[in-house]
């Protein structure tokens, strides 16, 4: 949580969470010295909490309608997330460009949460693994 407690966008929220998590587990008596008791912190809860306040951040991203941030059902494919947003402009060109800015951040970033995005192996993936 150090690491992410850096990202400028997320501090006040892993510091607020964290109060809340150990408040939390101090009253229902947790035993923290094993992993799976209590609430913790996951990688993929402050990766979605990350993509809502970036999303906020954003200039073009109308706060007027509905905004959304969640995690869908998780398949053979991984845990998908869904990102629901309205963009300010409805201008087909500057809106394709606005969600391309989005996601190429997006995809950029999300090694640094200890995720990865999945892709179908194709063809030429199976190629070079024989050789």
């Amino acid at each position: 949580l150090e690491k992410y407690s850096k990202i400028q966008l997320l501090s006040e929220f892993i510091a607020t969470k964290q109060k809340e998590l150990k408040s939390y587990n101090e009253s229902n008596n947790i035993d923290n010295s094993v992993l799976v008791n209590g609430r913790r912190q996951t990688n993929i809860g402050v990766f979605r909490a990350y993509l809502e306040k970036y999303l906020n951040s954003l200039s073009d991203i109308s706060d007027k309608m509905t905004f959304l941030v969640r995690q869908l059902q998780p398949s053979d494919k991984g845990i998908p997330i869904e990102i629901y947003v309205f963009s300010k402009i409805q201008a087909w060109a500057d809106y394709e460009a606005i969600q391309a800015d989005i996601f190429d951040h997006i995809l950029a970033i999300i090694p640094e949460f200890e995720l990865s995005s999945y892709q179908a192996p194709s063809g030429s993936d199976i190629r070079a693994i024989k050789n």
